[in-house]
C-alpha cells in the first residue's frame, strides 16, 4: 500500500471519527444547566468508552483482514508450487526428463 492512501485512508478514519463524536454528542442532553455537574464527567467517560471500542472492533477487523490476506497468498503459493510439480511429474512420464 502506497504512503498516499493509507494517508488518505488514515484522513477518512479520522473524519469518520470525528463525525460519530459530534453525532453521539449531539444526542446527548444538555437541558439540566448547572446544578449537576457530575454529568458532563459522565459523557466524558461515555464518549470516552465508546471511542475505546470503536478503536479495538477497527483493530480487531484490520488484523482479520491482514491474516486472510495472509492466508490466500499462502494458498495462491501452494497451488502455484503445486503447479509446477505436476509439470515435472509429466516430463518424467513423458521421457523428456530423468
Amino acid at each position: 500500500m502506497s504512503a498516499i492512501s493509507q494517508s488518505r485512508s488514515l484522513n477518512f478514519f479520522v473524519f469518520f471519527l470525528s463525525c460519530s463524536l459530534q453525532f453521539i454528542l449531539g444526542f446527548s442532553d444538555d437541558s439540566s444547566g448547572a446544578s449537576d455537574a457530575v454529568k458532563p464527567k459522565g459523557k466524558i467517560s461515555t464518549v470516552a468508552i465508546i471511542v475505546i471500542v470503536l478503536v479495538v472492533v477497527s483493530l480487531f477487523i484490520f488484523g482479520l483482514f491482514k491474516l486472510w490476506q495472509k492466508k490466500k497468498r499462502e494458498e495462491q503459493y501452494a497451488r502455484l508450487l503445486k503447479l509446477f510439480e505436476e509439470d515435472d511429474e509429466l516430463e518424467v512420464e513423458l521421457g523428456l526428463r530423468e
